[in-house]
């Protein structure tokens, strides 16, 4: 792991495969660290030819946190957005997709692919709809749009998502089960869950830095996101959309209009896939990736 300034703050980063190799940038989601995108995954898609680099978005693993910045109170976020007003936070997922230039800044990286799963594909829509030069193709996973009219996630999924977790350093064994309980909810039907890799990846990141508050500065700025269809209208890179069909949080209507409102997109719905990436998938989607940044040579 290396640290580099990029965009004013300190982002953590990972990079696999040679480095005169086009890149590829992993985007994480909501609350996750760089780890989530899993070594032998970073390995696979690695062997195909990319220089692929992972890193943690602000706010969490080893990147910089906004300490400084209270947790939002969601509640008035949440009537501030509903009377038409902008409340003010600490960044926005535009400032994140920043961060994303600016590594790619601090590393002298050109062009891109850019892969982003959940929150972090939001970020990567937005990357290739601001910073359409820089971005040679996206694929976003698992992800929205923020149109107002798709359906939401089950009240008991967002219930297990915003329930504060025991304190991992006082309880650890509540602490886990706590987290494990959420991983196999939003988990799919169709490719197993592995309880004690998740485990072990809970106990990672925990180490690596534990910062709830962090996750809800990142929750409200994708509150403030809103409605990004006529912005992802305008994106011209090569894009493929994957979603599973088991997807609890963000339900398969998600990216199917993900996909119709990026111009000539592709959308890749895998049955059984819920709110992860599971090992089992890991072949499918390496080549997926593959397929989707070739079209780019040919664009």
């Amino acid at each position: 792991m290396t640290v580099v300034k990029a965009n004013g703050i300190d982002l953590a980063y990972d990079s696999f495969g040679d480095e005169a190799n086009e890149a590829l940038l992993l985007i994480a989601g909501l609350g996750t660290q760089m780890i989530r995108w899993t070594v032998p995954f970073c390995e696979a898609l690695a062997a195909r030819g990319y220089r692929v680099i992972r890193f943690d978005n602000r706010d969490t693993g080893c990147s910089t946190h906004f300490h400084h910045c209270p947790p939002p109170d969601f509640g008035a976020l949440a009537a501030a957005l509903m009377a038409g007003q902008r409340p003010d936070v600490p960044y926005t997922l535009y400032d994140m997709a920043a961060d994303a230039i600016g590594l790619l800044d601090a590393l002298a990286i050109d062009r891109a692919h850019v892969v982003g799963r959940s929150m972090g594909g939001m970020i990567a829509q937005i990357t290739a709809s601001e910073h359409p030069e820089r971005v040679l193709s996206l694929t976003s996973i698992m992800s929205s749009t923020g149109n107002p009219m798709l359906p939401q996630a089950a009240p008991e999924v967002m219930a297990l998502m915003m329930r504060p977790a025991p304190d991992p350093v006082s309880d650890e064994a509540r602490f886990l089960a706590h987290r494990l309980a959420f991983a196999r909810r939003i988990a799919g039907s169709g490719h197993g869950f592995d309880e004690g890799a998740h485990r072990l990846l809970i106990l990672e990141e925990t180490r690596r830095a534990y910062d709830p508050a962090g996750s809800a500065r990142q929750i409200a700025a994708m509150a403030m996101a809103g409605d990004r269809r006529s912005r992802l209208a305008t994106i011209t890179a090569p894009t493929l959309v994957i979603h599973g069909t088991d997807d609890p949080i963000f339900l398969p209507a998600c990216g199917r209009d993900t996909a119709a409102s990026i111009p000539n997109a592709d959308l890749m719905l895998i049955d059984g896939m819920g709110h992860d990436l599971p090992p089992a998938l890991y072949h499918t989607l390496v080549e997926a990736f593959d397929r989707a940044a070739r079209r780019s040579s040919s664009h």
